[in-house]
């Protein structure tokens, strides 16, 4: 099958899931500049969930750079990585309108860890169609940070059971982590 399709499908997602962010923000209710500090919770928490989302975008376009064919199973994980990127601009609105609440802070990190676990699925997924000589399996490598990233979304999600100001400096650290770029595809390719 041809990767086009799924490629121009996941941008639209993608796309979709950035403008709902966006229109789920509010304006301030008054035109003083003052009313302007009050959204800035809202403001950094959409920020994260913007980066986390074009991060993903990114990677999974360099990702499909390396891939020659799809197959059924790489579309099945493929939509079970939209379906919990999905899901952000949800666990957003949530966790802007209640940053100090534990439950929201830890089902975006749960959103986070699942969505980080499906993109694990869906380059598997590839590997095995393209074989562990691909392009992907080469620039894959060892995948510390892919390793290390399900690992401090648990940590997170654990701690804003107790601390939710401490589960984002966990979400925002892995989010810094990722915005690094990854030139392992890059470098592979060329």
């Amino acid at each position: 099958m041809e990767k086009e399709r799924l490629v121009a499908f996941s941008d639209g997602v993608i796309a979709i899931l950035l403008t709902l962010m966006v229109f789920n923000m509010k304006p301030p209710d008054s035109a003083a500049w003052s009313s302007i500090t009050n959204l800035v919770p809202e403001f950094l928490i959409y920020l994260l969930s913007f980066v986390y989302i074009a991060i993903y975008w990114n990677n999974h376009h360099h990702m499909f750079q390396t891939v020659t064919r799809v197959n059924g199973k790489i579309l099945w994980a493929n939509t079970h990585l939209l379906f919990w990127l999905s899901l952000i601009p949800l666990t957003t609105t949530w966790m802007w309108q209640h940053h100090q609440s534990p439950a929201p802070v830890a089902l975006y990190g749960v959103v986070l860890l699942m969505a980080s676990l499906a993109y694990y699925l869906l380059q598997k997924c590839i590997v095995k169609n393209q074989g562990d000589g691909s392009l992907l399996a080469q620039a894959i490598g060892r995948d510390v940070k892919g390793k290390i990233s399900p690992l401090l979304y648990v940590t997170a999600v654990l701690t804003a059971l107790v601390s939710p100001h401490m589960s984002l400096v966990f979400y925002t650290f892995v989010a810094l982590m990722w915005l690094i770029p990854d030139r392992r595809i890059e470098r592979t390719i060329h």
